[in-house]
């Protein structure tokens, strides 16, 4: 297969260098008939949805949060101020002014015994349970997509140190790990560069996949703005579809520290979306999500433990934003999932497959059977315009 053709012709030379390479964030892009463009964002670690979006509206939330809480610097969403966004998305605020930036709470997966491993495979899945998640040889949501949507395997390439499995599946995809060649000599990284050159699927796309580190040397990390830069680059060739994913979203300890710095770095990222697309930011839709979200109460190390109702993020030109969207449960003692956490009113799954029904006009039988199994699409939420 296509696959296994380019992972051998360049494995011998670039085996030892993939171990070192900087990228955390596996990429993967998919071709689709069609000029509208959707970015999944895979938050690894669970996003504490309570603490990016807080609903200090509601009565039981200081109670909950007091040392969390006491950061302050919310800055508020609506008129009535029920919900205040994390200061350290204060960078995002022009789009939630235009219309560009929203959020969903009280979302999760059917998934629900906490485990991080599980809830990242069901959750990248698409199944009504783990056991789906966990079968050999499982596949990914948006990979099931690509069917009905008739995308080229051909133009499909994942950028990272390893495949998602969000789109693992019978649509090939090619894999492309960017190398980190300040490891390489002068006469390595000039073989290397000659290698890929002549290969007509990877050529365009290595100066860049190359670059996207720190100017810091071998094990620096990526930076975000150069990550969002090079997807915006792919989606503005062929591509019309990209999966990465982002970790380090666990905060059971100074999640105040931990999660301003990882939602500073989202936010330059799709920042660098929107700044490299251009005028086809217009038609492209943003979405992030996590496995699961964080319980309601904070712990006694200034941080929260894993949950289940969370949060997800929207954005994009093609949004339809500057709303948090879904059905509020409440943080009332009575209203806790097992007196612990927030509790989900709304399958994410049905958030993800109306992002590809309005971007790309999937069939309501296709996101209900192939794409989601087990899925009840529901209303249209109105992501998009």
């Amino acid at each position: 297969m296509a696959r296994e053709m380019l992972l051998s012709r360049r494995g011998f030379l670039v085996g030892c260098s993939l171990a070192a390479s900087p990228l955390l964030t596996p990429v993967t892009f998919a071709a689709a008939p069609s000029q509208n463009r959707l970015v999944v964002i895979v938050l690894r670690g669970a996003l504490d949805g309570l603490d990016l979006v807080r609903p200090v509206g509601d009565p039981a939330y200081a109670a909950l949060r007091p040392t969390l809480l006491r950061e302050g610097g919310g800055i508020p969403l609506d008129p009535a101020g029920f919900f205040e966004l994390h200061p350290a998305v204060s960078g995002l605020m022009p789009l939630w002014q235009a219309g560009e930036l929203g959020f969903v709470h009280a979302v999760a997966t059917p998934y629900r015994s906490r485990s991080h491993f599980v809830g990242q495979d069901v959750l990248e899945n698409g199944s009504d349970s783990d056991q789906g998640a966990l079968t050999p040889g499982g596949d990914g949501w948006l990979n099931r997509a690509l069917v009905p949507l008739g995308g080229r395997p051909d133009l499909a390439v994942s950028v990272g140190q390893e495949p998602m499995l969000i789109l693992e599946g019978g649509v090939e995809v090619a894999h492309w790990s960017p190398i980190d060649d300040s490891s390489l000599s002068p006469q390595g990284e000039a073989l290397l560069a000659r290698l890929y050159a002549e290969d007509p699927l990877l050529a365009a796309s290595y100066p860049g996949a190359a670059g996207l580190r720190h100017d810091g040397g071998a094990g620096a990390a990526v930076r975000p703005v150069d990550l969002g830069a090079y997807v915006a680059e792919r989606l503005r060739g062929e591509a019309r579809i990209a999966a990465f994913s982002y970790g380090g979203w666990d905060t059971h300890l100074n999640q105040s520290k931990v999660l301003t710095k990882r939602l500073g770095e989202l936010s330059e990222t799709i920042l660098a979306l929107k700044q490299g697309l251009g005028p086809d930011w217009s038609t492209t839709l943003v979405v992030a999500i996590t496995e699961f979200g964080r319980t309601a109460r904070e712990n006694g190390s200034a941080g929260t433990d894993h949950g289940t109702g969370g949060a997800m993020i929207f954005a994009g030109g093609a949004a339809k934003g500057g709303r948090v969207l879904g059905d509020w449960p409440g943080l009332g003692e009575s209203a806790l999932l097992e007196n612990r956490d927030l509790m989900p009113t709304r399958d994410v799954r049905a958030y993800a497959a109306w992002a590809l029904r309005s971007q790309f006009g999937l069939a309501a039988s296709d996101l209900e059977g192939a794409v989601f199994p087990g899925l009840d699409l529901g209303a249209d939420p109105g992501l998009v315009l």
